[in-house]
């Protein structure tokens, strides 16, 4: 049986779950025996489209599948039909295009999408907000970017569960820390920001909650800054590294565990290849709030006596 080539698209190396995304791609493929490329788009659509394309069109760096971190809210059904034609698998990840359904039935090769659950990673932040301001205030919410469904599915989870008496300020960032430096140091010189009292900040992504830690840092006025910076910082990706020490070590309150999907993917698509079956046209990686909402509570409920 011929060796296994698979091209793994990701949006970007200055994330920290786009990382751990690699890292366990790459574990993966030493356990099974295959063969992978890594490749980043930069948060660029377009330049992530021509990277794939290009090795669809060239028979030579022509891959046995493709594993798609999508930039684009659409996932580019053009390119995925483009793979498919060549008989190139297709796997998207953390996203659920509606042409997955559509094309299953057109074509041979693998078309699935392997995806976190981000309305449940919202709902649990969502929760956890509510857990540490029994008494309701005014969250300062940094979402990614407008594009993404991801963030939009996030953002409707959190809607969903966080209480009523909690209101959200709403900022973009692009899945980094320099873009949410960027958003929170343009909102902190506002002066519509200073009639806004903020009683948490909940990002959609561990590295977007530290940027806006630095921003109040390096921005915020003396008097002010001493209070926003005591107040809890919630983040999502949870990673051991990253997100998980940040909350042991207090610059994080806390964070959603989100588990990478890579080497899942991968071995749906190596099982998929080798027995000439399609993978289950969705599969779901389960998230987790760290610390645990039981946890929180309870930390909350002994510093504060609610």
């Amino acid at each position: 049986m011929k060796d296994l080539n698979f091209l793994v698209s990701l949006t970007t190396a200055d994330n920290d779950y786009q990382a751990e995304q690699a890292l366990a791609a790459e574990k993966a493929a030493r356990r099974l025996g295959v063969n992978i490329e890594i490749v980043y788009a930069d948060n660029d659509a377009v330049s992530q489209s021509q990277q794939i394309l290009k090795r669809i069109q060239t028979s030579s760096q022509r891959p046995d599948a493709i594993l798609l971190e999508p930039v684009s809210v659409t996932a580019m059904p053009q390119v995925a039909r483009a793979a498919l034609a060549a008989n190139v698998g297709w796997v998207v990840l953390n996203a659920y295009p509606g042409y997955v359904t559509e094309m299953r039935n057109g074509y041979r090769a693998p078309l699935c999408a392997i995806t976190s659950d981000h309305e449940e990673i919202g709902r649990i932040q969502g929760r956890q907000i509510g857990a540490l301001l029994p008494n309701g205030g005014c969250v300062l919410h940094i979402q990614g970017p407008s594009g993404s469904s991801a963030a939009s599915e996030r953002t409707s989870g959190a809607l969903q569960t966080k209480p009523s008496n909690i209101q959200f300020r709403s900022l973009k960032g692009q899945w980094t820390e320099a873009s949410s430096f960027k958003a929170v140091s343009s909102w902190v010189s506002l002066s519509t920001s200073r009639d806004t009292r903020i009683d948490a900040i909940a990002a959609q992504d561990d590295s977007m909650a530290i940027g806006a830690r630095r921003a109040f840092e390096a921005c915020a006025k003396a008097d002010e800054q001493k209070r926003l910076l005591a107040l809890p910082f919630l983040g999502c990706d949870g990673l051991p590294e990253t997100g998980q020490s940040w909350v042991r070590n207090g610059l994080l309150r806390a964070t959603v565990f989100v588990p990478p999907n890579t080497d899942l993917a991968l071995q749906v698509l190596v099982e998929s290849l080798r027995n000439g079956t399609q993978p289950a046209e969705r599969t779901f990686t389960t998230p987790q709030s760290f610390p645990s909402l039981a946890e929180l509570s309870l930390k909350k409920s002994a510093t504060t006596g609610f």
